[in-house]
């Protein structure tokens, strides 16, 4: 993949979990902070507790900052995968915000 195709991929990556918040928001569902600093996206929840996504053009990823741990992902044949368990992007970021909820949150539509 090409930087400009990297670039192009996580920013969606970003712009989908902005999306997302949103609409917990609006769907009363959730009122989740979002602070984003280029390619640093912190999503903040009422306990004060946070998520941190940042992207890393120099090696093509993004990485996921939970109490779970710290997690990164490539892009492969259409998803982001988990560079060590293969688990997917998006999966592992509404369980991390589900516990962090202290509740089950519906994924982002995507």
């Amino acid at each position: 993949m090409s930087d400009s195709e990297y670039h192009e991929r996580a920013q969606a990556v970003l712009a989908t979990v902005e999306a997302w918040v949103d609409r917990l928001l609006e769907d009363d569902v959730i009122d989740i902070d979002t602070h984003r600093t280029g390619g640093l996206l912190e999503l903040v929840f009422p306990s004060g507790a946070k998520l941190v996504l940042n992207t890393q053009p120099p090696l093509h990823e993004i990485w996921l900052a939970a109490r779970s741990g710290g997690y990164h992902y490539k892009y492969v044949q259409g998803r982001w995968l988990d560079t060590r368990d293969g688990g997917e992007f998006f999966e592992r970021l509404v369980q991390c915000a589900s516990d962090l909820a202290g509740r089950p949150l519906p994924p982002p539509a995507r």
